[in-house]
């Protein structure tokens, strides 16, 4: 069967499931990555979706996960490199280093690795596009997730990087940098709610982003709707990043500026 088709990792929640989603509603075939065999059972009844449970910090997922769009569809299009995992005790904690590697191994290596595996087809297919999912975290440092900001920021110049070594060929690599969205990771801040309000006073738009708001900026940065753009980082946080942090953004009713 020959269809436009992507690769998604981290496909079995959150951003990623909203992509797979909405890709395939939108007629691609979609090949769905992620270890979570619980989450991908619940995309195996869409149209044109294949799953494969795998670890993205290994090159064989990769490998298999292009091996599986072509076997499938004829072609890739498109790869969104979306897995992404967080969590580090502080870092003079014992520990820390090794949680390090193991973050550095997904967000990092794992986004290498797909642009590595996904590259060659995209060429042979005439060009394609990369998205990498990056983070609001990656553009600017937050307390206690040391790692997390160290990680994604590492996967934004590699998005840049790579979009300058691959752009002759074609092939247009952007990220995008979400906000904080509401997934069932981050879920449970929304039972603090000091916490709760204290992130939406800080958010222009007064709240958080969903994961379809994400996909929908993913699809654009995927398909030619975004033909001259590469080596992008598209922050999708509601003005999150516009501001420097001194001020909090007015509110509706006049709420005087702290």
């Amino acid at each position: 069967m020959t269809l436009p088709a992507v690769v998604v990792t981290g496909a079995a929640a959150g951003i990623g499931r909203a992509t797979v989603e909405l890709f395939a509603e939108r007629g691609y075939g979609v090949v769905a990555v992620d270890p979570d065999t619980a989450g991908l059972a619940e995309l195996e009844g869409i149209k044109n979706v294949v799953t494969l449970e795998g670890d993205v910090s290994t090159e064989k997922a990769n490998v298999e996960a292009v091996r599986l769009a072509l076997e499938h569809f004829d072609r890739l299009d498109a790869a969104v490199l979306n897995a992404g995992i967080g969590g580090a005790p502080p870092i003079e904690a014992p520990g820390a280093i090794e949680q390090l590697d193991r973050v550095h191994a997904v967000n990092v290596r794992g986004a290498a690795l797909g642009i590595r595996a996904a590259a060659p087809a995209l060429r042979a297919a005439g060009g394609g596009a990369i998205v990498v999912t990056a983070s609001g975290a990656g553009l600017r440092g937050d307390p206690y997730t040391w790692a997390y900001n160290a990680t994604k920021a590492a996967a934004i110049n590699l998005v840049r990087s790579a979009a300058l070594d691959y752009g002759y060929q074609g092939i247009r690599i952007n990220a995008i940098a979400p906000g904080i969205t509401l997934t069932p990771r981050t879920a449970p801040v929304k039972h603090d709610p000091r916490l709760f309000a204290n992130i939406n006073r800080r958010i222009p738009l007064r709240r958080w982003g969903d994961p379809r708001e994400q996909a929908q900026v993913i699809w654009f940065l995927a398909t030619p709707e975004s033909s001259y753009i590469t080596g992008a980082v598209i922050p999708s946080d509601g003005g999150l990043s516009a501001s420097n942090g001194f001020l909090l953004p007015p509110t509706y009713d006049g709420e005087p500026m702290q």
